[in-house]
């Protein structure tokens, strides 16, 4: 297992981190005994970035992992903990807002320290991208808040490739959080290489496929009791079905490579560079322990090879966002 850095100055960092949305009821029903019992075992196996946001349950995962820096006084000193602002609900409940604003920005960082209980965070992410506010003046914003002290390192996320060198001309970006995984390779085109270049940590969320690439892969009538993914074109009807199929043969594989088919996909996610940083998210204890077998496993080119074979790219059935979904993150191909 090779460490990573978030950044070029940044802490090494196990290779897998854990994605605090899971935290919040997003993906199922869950608790606060449940996700520090993630927690608790993130630190016996060494796992100690954590990922979340203000949004996430708005404020749930923030003050989850709060309460547990609270019961855990030498849990601060050992998590890199990342939070992001700049998502506001619609008050007409029509979408989400986005605001890049410095007072938002700053009042945002302000509460989520606040809920964390904790005087600076490790890395401070714009989590969409307002368009009408230049990346110029909001990386300006960000390198303030470093300079307050409220923040180490700055981010982004789900911005593109150009984006990422205007804001990186202003001050150092650490790292670019993005959907990427076996079933999503679209940072393949710019993204990855970009990050590699200017030495910015390339953060996967999503690296398990939001469960299809799992050997239990959400049921459809669970889907249909999760608002975001019951409208997602990847878990609606026929495409479920198809992607269904479409990961057998890859479960098969990692069953005799002696994997879970989480480990697996984890695996590749981490062979696509010494920069990229897989964030999966979970309530369950059982599949931690399957996602962090992906970081005892160095692919070979053979396997790497297997692995292309039976999941080429393209091989997912319908967009990773519906037209709504869409509203925020930068399209750049």
């Amino acid at each position: 297992m090779k460490a990573r850095k978030l950044s070029q100055n940044g802490p090494l960092l196990h290779p897998v981190g854990i994605g605090a949305m899971s935290f919040s009821n997003f993906y199922g029903t869950t608790n606060e005994l449940e996700s520090h019992a993630i927690l608790d075992t993130a630190m016996e196996a060494g796992v100690a970035h954590i990922d979340t946001a203000n949004v996430y349950g708005m404020g749930t995962s923030e003050t989850v992992i709060g309460t547990y820096l609270k019961a855990n006084p030498n849990g601060r000193d050992y998590f890199t903990i990342a939070t992001k602002g700049s998502i506001k609900r619609n008050p007409n409940g029509a979408g989400n807002i986005f605001d890049n604003s410095a007072a938002h920005l700053q009042a945002e960082l302000e509460a989520s320290l606040k809920r964390l209980g904790v005087e600076a965070v490790d890395l401070y992410y714009v989590h969409r991208r307002d368009p009408n506010v230049p990346i110029e003046e909001v990386t300006e914003t960000l390198a303030g808040l470093v300079k307050s002290g409220k923040t180490k390192a700055i981010g982004f996320s789900e911005i593109a490739p150009t984006s990422l060198r205007r804001a990186h001309c202003v001050h150092p970006i650490a790292a670019v959080q993005s959907e990427y995984s076996l079933a999503t390779r679209s940072p393949e085109l710019g993204l990855v290489q970009t990050c590699a270049e200017l030495g910015v940590a390339l953060v996967a969320f999503s690296p398990v496929g939001r469960s299809f690439l799992t050997d239990k892969p959400l049921s459809f009538d669970a889907v249909q009791d999760l608002p975001f993914l019951a409208n997602n074109p990847r878990f609606m009807a026929p495409n479920y079905n198809a992607n269904i199929a479409a990961i057998a043969p890859f479960q098969a594989l990692a069953a005799d490579m002696g994997l879970s088919a989480a480990g697996l996909a984890i695996a590749w996610v981490l062979a696509q560079g010494d920069n990229v940083i897989p964030i999966p998210g979970t309530r369950s204890l059982t599949h931690f322990k399957e996602i962090l077998q992906g970081a005892e496993k160095e692919l070979t080119s053979e396997e790497l090879k297997t692995i292309e074979a039976i999941l080429p790219v393209g091989w997912a059935h319908g967009d990773r966002y519906s037209g709504p979904q869409w509203t925020g993150p930068e399209k750049y191909c």
